[in-house]
């Protein structure tokens, strides 16, 4: 069950309140359903998409929020590496396993998801 008390106290704009139930259950089933087994970088990943979230809804585009997740991953490969982590796309795909909606159009080819 969602403490939303307690989300709203670490959430100050309510964001994550709104959003379907979620744990790390909950994450490691979908990602199980997409091939992937949860690692400690995929967590990192995860983590750092429902942050972003919490603190800053929608407020960048796919792109720019790729770049975000590359900085963390810079001297581990980079795009490479979350690419490597998420073959769908660490934005969309990791969006899914993290819970959060993905930024507009982070889901269209063109931006380099193949799901």
């Amino acid at each position: 069950m969602l403490n939303i008390e307690r989300m709203l106290t670490d959430d100050p704009e309510g964001r994550l309140a709104v959003l379907p139930e979620w744990s790390g259950k909950i994450a490691e089933e979908i990602a199980g359903s997409e091939g992937i087994a949860m690692t400690g970088e995929h967590w990192e990943v995860v983590n750092l998409l429902r942050n972003h979230y919490r603190l800053h809804g929608h407020d960048m585009s796919g792109t720019r929020l790729l770049n975000a997740l590359e900085e963390p991953f810079g001297a581990r490969g980079g795009k490479r590496r979350l690419y490597e982590l998420f073959p769908r796309g660490p934005v969309s795909q990791g969006s899914r396993i993290a819970g959060v909606p993905p930024p507009p159009y982070s889901a269209d080819p063109s931006f380099g998801s193949v799901a």
